[in-house]
């Protein structure tokens, strides 16, 4: 086992009441942990460069052991009652709820968002254990009268099998979450394949729900991980007794995925990239929507898929609001984002601070205005490399810089004249569909904007931002989003398969349709 070098010594007492050391194997059935035999995956944190430990990551042989057991298990889990499975999901929300700060704080630190927010993650994944609580007992599905004489028709759902889930970095443990929690209260297992950036959550997670999991007597194989790079997500997406597949990530990387799927017929549930847009009404409340845009767009140093992209701002406000953002962004305070005073902490690694300059400097060739100075931050406490300013662009619709998501804090600044219409027009005519929200104080642009003929996108709100979806609604976005719902209503359904039953309980066997066959 490698020594915990200095700078990983402020947290190292919690990475020990997690359950995560220095070097890790990274393939789990549960309580058993295969040795894993596959490449070493390194954590570095993106907060000030320091090895935090590694990962060892799966073979295909380990994989394949890895199913083998998950199939064993849901033999079983299946057949235990949805309540019972339910109060166990209860279990693992206490058990969350006692470990938030630490496990909070690893989020922070391996990602790079600030504690707060690794805190809200943590308290995502307490809410979506409630929220599956109460779903245990409402599986329900419909009932129909039949057009036969004592005839009883009616639905019910069953569980589908093991579950894949391919997860990125930006959110390294509530994703997993949203869709353990649901699967599991479904009957279903589930196979977790993280992020390769961010593995040492996935050990933390995988050891607190282990414990909970002992305890009840849950079968080994109800929760499994699988760290690894890119390989793991293809063989779990051609894997034929894997019925559905959950991946979060780019669109690049859903599109292999739905496309492997979709090849054998499994279902894939894709909640991919955003290009989010606030439009500023000139009948806004501009203070209450500065707050809006600004944590939108620099939250998680813009690495979130409903990050807030483009401000579409009506002429007769548009310099009055810019003002109000310039003077925002001169506040921002960059730094460690353990430290609660700080708002904005680093991008994950330097490759992602080589695309935000990289598009930084295709604003600017393609004609935009940098009205709030990027740039990359050096030196002392920077020392890793992966700080940079929040930036602010005046830009057109039509740039192409402006129609692709950069995971980073840039945020253009368009201007739109005419009625609510020519805003929606700006808005929609992007390739993704995820998150949008309108800042008006006026019920009919308000009501325009959430109709069929306003936003396209999944998410569409009204004088709030785009980011920050409760867990109660269904999460995920239209077009090159990829079209999946996660989280709440009714986006249990994806983890089960319906089933129409119909039962006779006459003494005659009339057909439908009214066919006769008589012999």
């Amino acid at each position: 086992m490698s020594t915990l070098t200095a700078p990983v010594n402020r947290i190292a007492n919690l990475l020990e009441r997690l359950g995560v050391q220095a070097d890790n194997s990274g393939v789990s059935t549960g309580k058993v942990w295969l040795k894993g035999a596959g490449a070493v995956l390194e954590s570095h944190s993106p907060v000030d460069g320091a090895l935090i430990g590694t990962v060892r990551s799966a073979t295909q042989v380990e994989y394949e052991q890895v199913v083998a057991i998950a199939q064993k298990a849901f033999a079983e889990w299946r057949s235990w009652p949805a309540p019972k499975r339910g109060e166990v999901v209860r279990q693992l929300g206490e058990e969350l709820r006692a470990h938030k700060a630490d496990l909070g704080k690893l989020v922070s630190y391996e990602m790079g968002k600030s504690y707060q927010e690794g805190l809200g993650e943590v308290q995502e994944m307490i809410d979506i254990c409630d929220l599956a609580v109460g779903l245990s007992r409402q599986l329900h599905g419909l009932t129909m009268h039949s057009e036969r004489p004592d005839h009883r028709m009616y639905e019910q759902w069953h569980p589908l099998g093991p579950v894949g889930i391919i997860t990125a970095f930006n959110f390294p443990v509530a994703v997993w979450s949203w869709n353990t929690a649901l699967a599991w209260v479904c009957g279903d297992v589930t196979l977790w394949k993280p992020s390769e950036k961010t593995p040492l959550c996935s050990v933390a997670c995988q050891q607190i729900t282990a414990r909970v999991f002992e305890r009840n007597g849950v079968p080994e194989g109800v929760s499994c991980i699988v760290n690894g790079g890119r390989e793991v997500g293809e063989w779990m997406s051609h894997d034929v007794r894997l019925p559905l597949v959950s991946a979060t990530g780019s669109t690049r990387m859903g599109k292999a995925v739905g496309a492997a799927v979709g090849q054998r017929l499994g279902r894939s549930l894709l909640e991919l990239g955003g290009n989010n847009a606030i439009i500023i009404s000139d009948k806004a409340d501009l203070d209450m929507a500065l707050i809006g845009c600004v944590f939108g767009a620099v939250g998680t140093a813009g690495q979130r898929c409903t990050t807030t992209r483009r401000l579409i701002i009506h002429h007769k406000v548009y310099d009055a609001f810019k003002q109000k953002l310039v003077n925002a962004y001169a506040q921002l305070r960059i730094g460690d984002p353990l430290d609660e005073r700080n708002h904005v902490g680093p991008l994950i690694d330097k490759a992602a601070v080589a695309l935000y300059q990289a598009a930084l400097q295709a604003a600017r060739e393609q004609g935009g205005r940098v009205v709030v100075e990027g740039g990359v931050l050096n030196g002392a406490p920077f020392e890793s490399g992966c700080y940079v300013k929040p930036a602010v662009v005046e830009a057109t619709p039509d740039m192409a810089i402006v129609q692709e998501e950069t995971f980073a804090p840039i945020l253009y600044l368009l201007r739109y004249e005419g009625d609510i219409d020519a805003a929606i027009a700006i808005q929609n005519n992007v390739k993704q569909g995820l998150s949008s929200a309108i800042m008006t104080l006026d019920l009919r642009e308000a009501e325009r904007f959430l109709g069929a003929a306003g936003s396209d996108c999944g998410i569409a709100n009204v004088n709030i931002g785009t980011s920050g979806a409760e867990i109660g609604g269904a999460f995920g976005g239209e077009k090159e989003t990829g079209g999946g719902r996660e989280s709440g209503s009714d986006a249990w359904k994806a983890y089960m398969r319906r089933q129409t039953n119909t039962i006779n309980h006459g003494t005659k066997l009339p057909l439908a349709q009214g066919i006769s066959f008589d012999l």
